[in-house]
């Protein structure tokens, strides 16, 4: 998908990002431990605690799954384990066939009740890791540490997503219109097997609670958009013996032009970001490269920011620096950003509110990493992200999850479905 593809509205709500301390004031509101009736670490605390060792059994049961992005036999697996459970739950499960070929099939489980809110949660099953990465590293504790293959990204959101819903049961708690969990299997690839999917519940959804990770006692109130960058260099074959002048080197040329793209933009950083992921050229080691591919990550706080990229890199391959030579430029958005705006603003504050009566802080976080509270917000649905799971190392071998903070990541998201789900949030606060 491209940038232009985008509706106006999109584009005009990533502009409107709005600073933290206004929306702060905002939004302030009484704590909800002295405005609703419940009482800190009251029933709800007592149900998570209870619920504790069967989550960390799923999650070692997920864990202990290959299930890269792609792994079809794995992402099945781990559907066949979650479906039993959310059936026992009174779910309604449906297995929805992935929209693009090689991908496991997606799972939307939902239960009703008596209220008003349709809330909808997605989480992601598929990883980063190759097959057989979970015989090498399966699921351990170590103290207050659990390690393992996604661990944290993001089976641990799956397995608290799961949980949530029987913590609800536990306390025969009803008072939702419908709270509909998806377990998606593309999210590692920018949700390619899933967006015609997601667009349909988002059109049956009062809100969007996202199972990303994030740092400790933090909720994610902003993500940056996601797209690639793709150049393409055509040159001139020649023998890189005989006669290397006579060739035009397309990978000079692809070099020359990333070269460029580093110094416009930084490659860290919490507003644009560009980086060199993939690069391909040449065939033998004695011809002069007449054909160089190379694409680049490109992250960005608003669309306008994306824009000023696609820009810069039209605007290079107009101007190649070796002679002869053409260049082709394509780009894609994979996410648009999640702009920190009234609509998840308020949202976040609420969660405040409820993470006090644990008596912990909250705080509000923004990252690079793309999500589907993006797509939500873009659709006018409000949307929090990183109820997940806590820990570090995303995406290496090195990732951990905090059990420490299980228990209450854990609260917090059964007290936002018990919040929205009696009643839903504004679209326009």
């Amino acid at each position: 998908m491209t940038a232009s593809k985008f509706p106006a509205s999109v584009v005009a709500s990533s502009l409107c990002a709005v600073s933290l301390a206004a929306l702060s004031m905002a939004f302030a509101s009484p704590a909800l431990a002295g405005s609703t009736g419940f009482h800190p670490k009251g029933r709800e605390w007592a149900a998570v605690a209870a619920a504790y060792t069967d989550q960390i059994s799923l999650l070692q049961t997920l864990v202990d799954i290959d299930s890269g992005s792609g792994e079809v036999e794995g992402g099945q697996a781990i559907a066949d384990t979650l479906q039993v459970q959310l059936t026992k739950l009174g779910a309604h499960v449906e297995r929805v066939s992935a929209e693009a070929p090689g991908l496991p099939d997606n799972l939307v489980a939902t239960v009703t009740g008596t209220g008003k809110g349709r809330i909808l949660i997605i989480a992601h099953s598929d990883t980063v890791f190759e097959k057989g990465e979970a015989a090498k590293r399966p699921f351990s504790i170590n103290g207050d540490t659990a390690t393992g293959a996604g661990v944290m990204d993001e089976k641990g959101g799956v397995a608290a997503a799961v949980t949530a819903l029987k913590v609800l049961k536990s306390l025969n708690y009803h008072n939702f219109k419908s709270i509909t969990l998806l377990v998606e299997t593309s999210e590692e690839l920018g949700s390619t097997g899933t967006r015609k999917l997601i667009d349909r519940l988002l059109q049956s959804a009062d809100l969007e609670l996202n199972m990303e990770p994030e740092e400790k006692d933090t909720v994610t109130v902003w993500r940056k958009s996601s797209g690639s960058l793709v150049l393409t260099v055509t040159g001139r074959a020649a023998h890189a013996g005989m006669d290397p002048e006579k060739g035009r080197n397309a990978a000079e040329e692809l070099i020359s032009q990333v070269r460029r793209l580093d110094q416009a933009f930084p490659r860290s950083g919490d507003q644009i970001t560009v980086n060199l992921t993939l690069m391909n050229a040449g065939s033998r080691s004695n011809i002069i490269p007449a054909e160089a591919t190379g694409t680049l990550n490109v992250r960005g706080r608003t669309m306008d920011d994306m824009k000023s990229v696609e820009s810069a890199a039209r605007s290079f391959a107009a101007s190649p620096t070796v002679p002869d030579t053409t260049v082709k430029v394509d780009f894609s958005l994979a996410f648009p950003p999640l702009v920190q705006n009234p609509r998840v603003m308020a949202i976040a504050m609420r969660a405040r509110d409820i993470q006090g009566e644990i008596g912990r802080p909250l705080n509000f976080g923004g990252n690079g990493g793309a999500s589907e509270s993006a797509l939500a917000d873009a659709a006018g649905v409000p949307a929090l992200d990183g109820l997940g799971s806590t820990g570090s190392g995303a995406h290496t071998p090195h990732e951990t999850l905090d059990l420490a903070s299980v228990k209450p990541r854990l609260y917090l998201l059964v007290r936002l479905l018990e919040t929205y789900g009696a009643q839903p949030p504004s679209k326009n606060p």
